[in-house]
Order: structure tokens, then C-alpha cells, then sequence
């Protein structure tokens, strides 16, 4: 039994100094999620909250950094038709963007707001923000966004130019507001989740092989900023980002065989 112990201790050793170029392997999702397609934190939580995208069941996780699931909170009161990223706000509550669209024929597209009192909870009803793409602008694919200044900032996911939407942060039916487009330099520029950090001054666009780290820019025009390129030296399906602290951040990619299904972090320059 000793011997055993021993032996499991060194593997979980040997797991947490595992690196994938530049990511550092903190942990092994557990196997029942399959498709981690977010990630995020929030100041009352030390857990890291994640989702599964269409076709799963209607639960948010929340995991702790070496994978194992801490919280399984199962939304009543909405589907999964395509969830995609999460954020949240300085309260705690966490948003769910239910705004997948693989073929780019959906019309109606929504937000879920999950209280941070609900959290606590094995169920929770969310509160439904629906909103529809800008009139004469065909419908997107959609897997990323953040939360600033109480408005959503929503990326579509395109291999060059790609819009950015603004949504409220209230109940209700809207129709979107074409903030912006950008086409970022290179090859492989498909944006699969982002996030902003607490003081609002740096925000991350994640890839499968690279993160864009954005700084000083003006207001809510975020691309009049610096923009850097931070690659990973490793190709993986990456789905989800956030900030871990001021100079480092957590990344989830989905799982493919045996490759994948992990908890990354990633040192900014």
C-alpha cells in the first residue's frame, strides 16, 4: 500500500511538470468532459468554471486546477443548443454565450446569466439575454466573448476578417451593434474564446496555436491597441482562456484521443 501511494504520488508529480511548448500542464480534465469549450474564474472562486458545447447536457463544471470536477450545477430552464464561452462580472455571476452557429444559419442567439448565489446550488434558473446579428449582416459563428463596462463584446470566428458585436448586459430581446472588424495578420486566426482582465486594460483572443494579447487601447475600441502574438509551440484544439493573475493565464483545449483534455497555463510576456 505504501509502495502504491508512493507511486501515485510521483505520477501526479510527473503530470504537473509537463509541458506542451510554452503551456505548462497543471492537470487532466476528467474524462466525463469530454468537450471543455470554456473557461473562467471568478474573484469568490478559486475553482475554474467550464462548459460542453452543442449536444451536451445543459451543466456548468466547475474544476479545480488539476481537473477534477469540485461543481456540477445543472441549468433548468435552458438548452444547450450551441454554449460556447463563459464570462462574468466583479458579482461573481457567471454569463453563458449560447452563440454557436457551425453553419451559419441561426438566427437567434442568447445569453444565459447564472447568480453567484446559484452556484452554490446543484440547479440554478438562468436569466435570458437573446439577441440577433445587426440587420443586413449575415448570421456568424460565434465562440467568443467577454464582459466590459456592462456590455458584451461577442468575436466571431472567421479565418481572416471577423465582426465584433455589442450586446447589453440587460434582460431581454436586443438586436446587436457592429462594433468592429479586424483581420488579424497571419495564417490560423480563428478566435475560439477571449477574455479581459479585472482592471479592464488587457484583453486575450485564444487560437489553437497561439494567444493575441491586446493593450492601450482606447474606450471599446479595442484594435487601435498593441497587438502581440503569443505562440505556444503547440497545436491543440484550444477552446477556452481566461486570466489567472496579472502575468499568467489558464487555457482548456477539448479532448481528441488521447491527446488534450487538459488545464494549461501560459506565461505572458
Amino acid at each position: 500500500m505504501i509502495h502504491f501511494k508512493r507511486l501515485i504520488l510521483i505520477t501526479l508529480i510527473a503530470v504537473s511538470c509537463q509541458s506542451a511548448g510554452q503551456l505548462k500542464i497543471e492537470g487532466s480534465i476528467n474524462n466525463s468532459i469530454k468537450e471543455a469549450s470554456a473557461a473562467e474564474t471568478t474573484p469568490q472562486s478559486d475553482l475554474i468554471w467550464t462548459i460542453e458545447d452543442s449536444g451536451n447536457d445543459s451543466d456548468l463544471f466547475g474544476l479545480d486546477s488539476s481537473g477534477k470536477i469540485v461543481k456540477k450545477v445543472a441549468i433548468t430552464n435552458a438548452s444547450n443548443i450551441d454554449w460556447e464561452d463563459l464570462t462574468s462580472d466583479k458579482e461573481g455571476n457567471i454569463y453563458i454565450g449560447d452563440f454557436g452557429n457551425n453553419n451559419e444559419k441561426r438566427k437567434h442567439f442568447r445569453i444565459l446569466k447564472i447568480n453567484h448565489n446559484d452556484l452554490d446550488n446543484d440547479t440554478a434558473e438562468a436569466e435570458i439575454i437573446d439577441f440577433t446579428v445587426p440587420k443586413k449582416k449575415y448570421s456568424k459563428d460565434f465562440e467568443a466573448f467577454f464582459l466590459h463596462n456592462n456590455s458584451f463584446y461577442i468575436f466571431s470566428k472567421e479565418t481572416k476578417k471577423f465582426i465584433t458585436l455589442k450586446v447589453p448586459n440587460s434582460p431581454g430581446k436586443h438586436e446587436a451593434v457592429l462594433r468592429s472588424d479586424f483581420n488579424l495578420d497571419g495564417k490560423n486566426n480563428k478566435i475560439t474564446a477571449a477574455d479581459i482582465s479585472d482592471d479592464g486594460k488587457s484583453i486575450l483572443l485564444l487560437n489553437h496555436d497561439k494567444v493575441w494579447k491586446i493593450t492601450n487601447f482606447k474606450n471599446d475600441d479595442f484594435f487601435s491597441g498593441n497587438i502581440e502574438a503569443l505562440p505556444f509551440d503547440h497545436n491543440s484544439q484550444k477552446e477556452g482562456v481566461c486570466f489567472k493573475d496579472s502575468t499568467s493565464i489558464y487555457i482548456t483545449d477539448e479532448r481528441n484521443g488521447g491527446e488534450g483534455g487538459n488545464i494549461y497555463t501560459f506565461k505572458l510576456n
